[in-house]
């Protein structure tokens, strides 16, 4: 397996959230080979955990790695005495942050760090990232090699084990698996529900309203579902990381978040695997909002939080954020040759902007350029950078 972008202090306890599959236990595993190992998938272990969680920490001794936390909340209390009593280094993964973040920051508050880890960063696989998006072009024999990736990359995401697979078979019959467990029995198990249908139906809807205003009326009409069951499946979704939400970055900080948020998938492989046909633009801009989230999740992209734009006159922007008092504005277009209209959104944002304004355009040729103060970078630029 190849190594991650995600840096771990070795020296403090940890947990890492991610996705089902992300590669949270191999790189555990990798990284510190020498400590005992569970995971609280296994019944024995989760059923040992339940009845005597002080008794299962003597046993796996101070070096320790719990997978799938999650599953038993309530051994944090016991992760807190082992550190605090017994010197312990303990490191935990999480594939769903229900009823986990808020036990963990209540019982472990200062004694550890918390993480993400995504599914791959595009071109992680690779090697260490090569340069800043923003700061410096990339080598162009590295767009290059991602262009030639793009359209295979955009179809089956960025799953590690998909990454160990060269047939498209074989990268299908894996997603589907992922499907069929991760993305759905998961899911019903989480949320206490048992309505494969009705699930799929809103799996089916988000997909085909990306980059649309999440209106959870319209799911629960789609799915045939009552509007709690609908709101309980999406939340629950974001929960596992299977996807994130961007909100206006147009309403005041007190307002962002009661009003419309958007959805994406947290990685294209995940489209695929429910079968739905999409058209390449909505791919395009899912996975290029992703790759934005992964680098914000690692730490490499220094915000709290992404946002999109819409003004009072219907004129959109894909992505906002902001880092070092610096207003980021990106637009995202399924275009060789940009004109001058697809740029007037951002112009027209910078205007009204008191701060200053960075503003970017990612299409899908090869070269750099500029229009109207906006600069034009070629998405599999995106390749390999940070």
């Amino acid at each position: 397996m190849f190594e991650r972008w995600l840096k771990i202090k070795t020296k403090k306890s940890g947990l890492i959230i991610g996705p089902r599959r992300s590669g949270k236990t191999t790189l555990l595993k990798m990284r510190f080979p020498d400590y005992n190992y569970i995971t609280l998938d296994n019944l024995d272990y989760l059923n040992w955990a339940t009845r005597d969680a002080k008794g299962l920490f003597d046993q796996l001794g101070p070096e320790v790695i719990i997978d799938e936390i999650q599953r038993k909340p309530e051994l944090t209390i016991a992760v807190k005495y082992a550190i605090d009593n017994q010197n312990a280094h303990i490191l935990m993964t999480g594939s769903s942050s229900v009823g986990l973040l808020g036990a963990t920051a209540d019982t472990l508050a200062g004694r550890i760090q918390i993480y993400s880890l995504p599914t791959v960063c595009w071109g992680e696989n690779i090697g260490p990232p090569t340069n800043n998006i923003f700061e410096s072009n990339t080598n162009p024999i590295h767009i290059k090699h991602g262009q030639r990736k793009l359209m295979d990359t955009l179809k089956y995401g960025l799953f590690p084990e998909i990454l160990m697979h060269n047939k498209p078979e074989d990268k299908m019959e894996l997603l589907q698996n992922y499907r069929d467990t991760y993305f759905t029995r998961d899911l019903m198990q989480l949320s206490n529900m048992e309505n494969m249908e009705g699930l799929l139906a809103i799996f089916h809807h988000l997909a085909r309203t990306i980059g649309s205003h999440l209106e959870i009326s319209n799911f629960a009409r789609e799915a045939g579902l009552s509007h709690p069951t609908t709101k309980k499946y999406l939340n629950n979704m974001h929960y596992s990381e299977l996807t994130f939400r961007l909100y206006g970055y147009q309403y005041g900080p007190a307002k962002r978040f009661v009003k419309a948020a958007k959805t994406y998938f947290s990685d294209n492989g995940i489209l695929t695997s429910l079968n739905i046909l999409l058209n390449e633009g909505q791919l395009l801009e899912n996975f290029v909002i992703s790759e934005f989230e992964k680098r914000r999740k690692l730490g490499i992209i220094k915000c709290d939080r992404l946002y999109y734009y819409k003004s009072a006159a219907g004129r959109e922007i894909d992505l906002i954020f902001e880092s070092d008092n610096v207003i980021y504005a990106i637009e995202i277009k399924n275009t060789l040759r940009p004109v001058g209209r697809d740029v007037s959104n951002l112009v027209e944002f910078s205007k009204g902007m008191k701060k200053k304004v960075k503003m970017f355009l990612f299409y899908t040729g090869e070269e750099y350029g500029s229009i109207k103060e906006v600069q034009i970078i070629p998405v599999a630029a995106l390749y390999r950078a940070q």
